[in-house]
């Protein structure tokens, strides 16, 4: 977890600065803009890239689930590993990923990471097998846990204050643009079966973006890391995500192997080692200040309960993205263009909505708007089960649209303020920490979510074994109709966990904490809190909420 977050930028601005004095720390907008670097825009653009490499390959695969399966025989376990996999890999390692960061220099690690990242994809893009494809998979995740952190803290220090604004306004139209394009690119790639090798495209295409990103990243984006040394906490760790693999593991595996006996004992154990992890982590803070996770911010009720918000929300965006696809390519026989435009949409609503949340109605109804978007979710999620029972398994694209849109604009009136929400009264020395555990926790509900898939959809399809491919249609109907339920119901406890949100979102975490938002919210960690610094109220005020806010959105 990044400590830099939470300190003024010293010396890793003189590295960001050509030219200016050693001795010489610029302290204001005008002195960072009197010697800019002008590689500065190029360095954004490579960071940029390769955030949008990840936010694509994130939503690129649900639409190409039907071919990998059909080419590599894989079970529906694996296919859920798939994608889970990757969500656990990333969340398990992006508070590590930020604190190696720290560490060991933001451009090295967001070096290794992109080049890591584009080997993995290579081996998904070759893969012979489902296993094979699964375990790139995970080492795509972790790998991209070493380089998403990195892009905000680089972005950071390369930029003097007064620009940060526009930079992270640029970010959130990254976010957009990759949630659009994610289901399209796959959808074309999967369909066009680019010389013979089906789905494989999907993974390949990341090879020549990942390899320009490493040439020019050695050329152009600058060195830093923290100013004092840091300790990386291994236990912490090592039994986070120990107690992940226990419940998730079980839960993707489990119908597949029929529900084996370990399988139960591993999902009722992990609850002890998520004990002993916050046992450990009291220890650590106790004994040299630097724990995985600042347990202390959990008594803050507005963030223990945006937490659990956003783990929630997780679970939502886990189930539902995944049994979409199922029940469009392979219920309704769909093919991944039509799957994908399908999506369109929704993917605009999103869009549309979060600018209008966060610009004009946060601002003057506050924590209503969070509560409106779940209600807008909910009532979306009930006119598609509805238009679903209503039209079969002859239902069209258009059918789709209208309860698409009006989830849409939900999530879009969730997504974009939550994070700043969550944040208001968390003190400003630990705004890093806390943003950064709010996103880790969102990839842990995403990937618990893709687990219970096994629960809320393959448990109805295997009631019913189909029979033919009308009988298919039917039964995957049912399965989703059957999970838009649970989605209901978990989204009715968010509804009721938001009334623990500030009724406002207080300002000093978007003045004076912005500055730690910015840069952890994608590191996860912990911040310069445990050594006493604090953040520069200078920067803050020109980067505004966007920091904490907008990587909220990318995963």
């Amino acid at each position: 977890m990044s400590s830099h977050a939470a300190v003024p930028d010293t010396a890793p601005d003189h590295a960001a600065v050509p030219g200016t004095a050693p001795d010489r720390v610029p302290d204001t907008a005008a002195d960072h803009a009197a010697a800019p670097d002008r590689r500065r825009w190029t360095a954004l653009a490579i960071v940029m890239t390769a955030a949008f490499m990840d936010l694509v390959d994130v939503t690129i695969v649900n639409i190409a689930i039907p071919s990998i399966e059909h080419d590599l025989g894989a079970s529906f376990g694996a296919i859920q590993w798939i994608t889970a996999g990757y969500a656990l890999a990333f969340a398990a390692g992006l508070i590590t990923g930020g604190r190696l960061g720290d560490i060991y220099g933001r451009k090295r690690l967001f070096l290794i990471g992109i080049s890591g990242f584009t080997i993995a994809s290579a081996l998904c893009g070759l893969a012979a097998g489902p296993e094979m494809l699964v375990a790139a998979r995970l080492l795509q995740g972790a790998m991209a846990a070493m380089m998403v952190p990195q892009v905000l803290a680089i972005v950071h220090v390369t930029f003097p204050a007064h620009e940060r604004g526009k930079v992270f306004g640029m970010f959130g139209a990254i976010v957009g643009l990759g949630a659009v394009s994610g289901p399209l690119l796959g959808a074309l790639l999967t369909q066009w079966n680019l010389f013979g090798l089906e789905w494989r495209p999907i993974f390949l295409i990341n090879l020549p973006v990942g390899v320009a990103g490493l040439f020019l990243g050695l050329k152009y984006i600058t060195e830093s890391r923290a100013e004092k040394a840091l300790r990386l906490d291994l236990v912490g760790v090592a039994l986070v995500t120990t107690g992940l693999l226990m419940l998730v593991y079980p839960l993707t595996r489990g119908r597949e192997l029929g529900w084996p006996l370990w399988g139960h004992l591993c999902m009722a154990a992990s609850p002890l080692v998520f004990a002993a992890f916050v046992a450990y982590e009291r220890h650590k803070t106790r004994r040299d200040g630097s724990p995985l996770v600042e347990l202390s911010l959990f008594r803050v009720k507005s963030f223990a309960a945006g937490v659990a918000v956003q783990l929630a929300f997780g679970v939502v965006m886990g189930i539902f993205f995944l049994v979409w696809t199922l029940y469009m390519q392979i219920g309704l026989g769909w093919s991944p263009i039509e799957a994908g435009l399908t999506g369109v949409p929704f993917s605009i609503a999103v869009s549309l909505a979060a600018g209008i949340s966060v610009q004009k109605l946060v601002p003057r109804f506050g924590r209503k708007v969070l509560q409106a978007g779940a209600l807008a979710m909910m009532s979306g999620l009930l006119l598609y089960i509805w238009v679903s029972g209503r039209y079969g398994t002859g239902i069209e694209p258009w059918q789709m649209a209208a309860p698409l849109v009006i989830m849409g604009l939900g999530m879009g009136l969730i997504v974009a303020p939550l994070t700043d929400a969550v944040l208001s009264d968390v003190p400003r020395e630990h705004a890093g920490s806390a943003s950064g555990l709010i996103n880790t926790t969102v990839q842990m509900g995403n990937a618990l979510g893709l687990g219970l898939v096994s629960v809320v959809f393959f448990a109805v399809v295997d009631k019913t074994p189909p029979t033919s491919q009308d009988a298919v249609g039917r039964v995957f109907a049912d399965a989703f109709r059957n999970s838009l339920w649970w989605v209901v119901g978990v989204l009715a406890v968010i509804l009721l966990m938001m009334f623990a949100l500030p009724a406002r979102p207080g300002r000093h975490i978007e003045a004076a904490g912005a500055g730690a938002a910015d840069v952890d919210t994608g590191a996860g960690g912990d911040t310069g809190a445990n050594e006493g610094e604090k953040p520069d109220e200078g920067e803050g005020k020109d980067a505004g909420a966007q920091g904490g806010r907008q990587p909220a959105l990318s995963h």
